[in-house]
């Protein structure tokens, strides 16, 4: 059995308000717990935001949402209900892939759809190895899931049971590239199915196999659009938080932590002291730490993880050929990961995602207007450009990438544009993430699983960690499942945790639904 947290736990103070806090909000009101929600920003969200510009209603943090049922989880547990709360629409294609010989490749998560696209694009051959490729990723999610991500653990020998054994058999422990490149041989192919080790911050040349579940969860589980857009999903977290009986108060960022020997006994904010039996810290790892007054040793410094460019331009035109999400790869690819985690430098021939919402949601822009959300990747500013410096880079990078948009066929993008925010390292750095990036800690194998910064702080009896800078990483899907092992640190796995609780349970309205 996993460690928990010792002593009282009646009231748990979450520290943000962002998909992490919501979830093990969430699972701790479902539990019982008694549970006040602490945010520094005026509406919750964290890196999941919004920016509201002239009518253009931006998401600023992550635009692709898959495995939903990992949200629904989380509503659950206070007999709640995502898809009542938020409608999902399912993306088809998923993307679109956009190559630079003028290929292009529609993404879909129907295994027959995607196979007939692979024949198509590539032939038949390439087809058959697809089929056998997705059956490859099915497999290799079923052996993570319960025992890798969706775990908490207390050592490395936490990772010796038998999905270990049905992993290796996998070849999860071999490099990304080269397993992929067992089922297609076409370059581009390749590319679709590995170009997802950037989320995890290593390239995939160097990046364990293990890693392809990120391609299983684009490509296989589905992707997904909420109305309004994605931060409809922690809005609705948060209204279904409230609805529970959790206190949230926004605007109140926290400015330290009072203890009493190895106890948290109360979170104070800019406005307020907290009183507490427990605590769940979601800020940024740096941040965190900091609050705590203790830095967990490591033999080596923490690496982190690529940062980005993101351009959000609000236009008065919009190009067909974009799907929802379109994936625009350069001639360049392994030269393009060297320039971004080992050399420091701007892509020379970059690799971008550009988002269009308002191709599935035309309510996010004002009536004939579009939003589009372009995406570079960058060194993050410890190997890269200081955070200085993006000042007047920032600026320069921004015209550089819509001349390229313009020689990809997004002819007049820049005379299109009617507003826009231009988001560098810089504004990442301001937000209090380490190395100015939004992508935490890469998952190199010293820094995955039981190696990852533990949710569990030495020397703090009651304080759990969770977000995208602790177990199990990076990405919308894992950040939530996050929140739900910091709350099981705190109740207990399958049963309630020390202290009574005396939070509100779900209620049940007149006709006995669970609400």
């Amino acid at each position: 059995m996993t460690r928990t947290v010792i002593g009282r736990t009646d009231h748990v103070v979450v520290v943000g308000a962002g998909l992490a806090g919501l979830s093990a909000a969430l699972h701790l009101l479902g539990a019982g717990r008694r549970v006040t929600v602490v945010e520094r920003d005026a509406l919750p969200g964290g890196r999941a935001g919004r920016l509201d510009l002239n009518g253009y209603r931006i998401d600023t943090g992550p635009t692709v949402l898959t495995m939903p049922d990992l949200a629904d989880e989380a509503f659950a547990a206070v007999g709640d209900s995502l898809h009542r709360r938020v409608e999902l629409i399912p993306l088809h294609p998923a993307y679109r892939a956009s190559f630079a010989d003028g290929s292009t490749l529609d993404v879909h998560t129907d295994g027959g759809a995607m196979a007939a696209e692979v024949e198509r694009f590539a032939g038949a051959g390439e087809a058959a190895g697809y089929l056998r490729l997705r059956t490859w990723l099915e497999r290799l999610h079923r052996a993570q899931m319960h025992r890798f991500i969706d775990a908490n653990f207390d050592s490395p020998l936490g990772l010796l049971n038998a999905d270990l054994a049905r992993l290796a058999a996998l070849g999860g422990f071999g490099r990304l590239d080269r397993r992929i490149g067992r089922f297609l041989n076409d370059e581009r192919l390749q590319r679709v199915f590995t170009f997802q080790a950037l989320y995890a911050g290593v390239p995939p040349a160097r990046a364990l196999a293990a890693y392809a579940v990120i391609a299983y969860m684009d490509t296989v589980a589905g992707v997904y659009f909420p109305r309004g857009g994605m931060h409809a999903l922690p809005q609705a977290m948060a209204d279904a938080a409230a609805d529970a009986g959790a206190e949230l108060r926004f605007g109140e960022p926290v400015t330290r932590l009072e203890r009493s020997g190895e106890r948290i006994t109360a979170v104070v904010t800019a406005k307020d002291r907290i009183p507490c039996d427990a605590v769940v810290l979601t800020p940024d790892l740096a941040v965190t730490y900091r609050l705590l007054g203790r830095r967990p040793g490591r033999p080596v410094r923490l690496r982190h993880s690529p940062s980005a460019v993101v351009l959000h331009a609000g236009t008065h035109r919009t190009w067909p050929h974009l799907a929802h999400h379109t994936i625009s790869f350069g001639a360049a690819w392994r030269t393009t990961f060297d320039e971004l985690t080992r050399q420091g430098r701007l892509m020379t021939d970059p690799s971008l995602l550009i988002t269009r919402p308002t191709a599935t949601d035309p309510t996010l822009a004002p009536p004939g207007r579009h939003l589009h959300y372009i995406l570079a990747p960058c060194p993050n500013t410890r190997i890269g450009p200081g955070g200085a410096a993006w000042g007047e880079l920032g600026p320069r990078y921004r015209d550089d990438l819509l001349r390229e948009l313009e020689r990809r066929g997004l002819d007049g993008i820049e005379a299109a544009i009617e507003d826009e925010s231009l988001v560098t390292p810089a504004h990442w750095s301001g937000q209090g993430h380490a190395a100015g990036t939004p992508f935490s800690v890469a998952h190199t194998f010293l820094q995955t699983g039981p190696f990852r910064p533990r949710n569990l702080v030495r020397g703090t009896r009651n304080a759990v960690l969770a977000g995208c800078g602790t177990t199990p990483g990076v990405g919308v899907p894992t950040v939530l499942v996050s929140g739900k092992l910091a709350a099981a640190r705190i109740t207990g796995t399958g049963r309630r945790g020390p202290g009574t609780g005396t939070g509100r349970r779900p209620s049940t309205d007149s006709k006995g639904a669970t609400r």
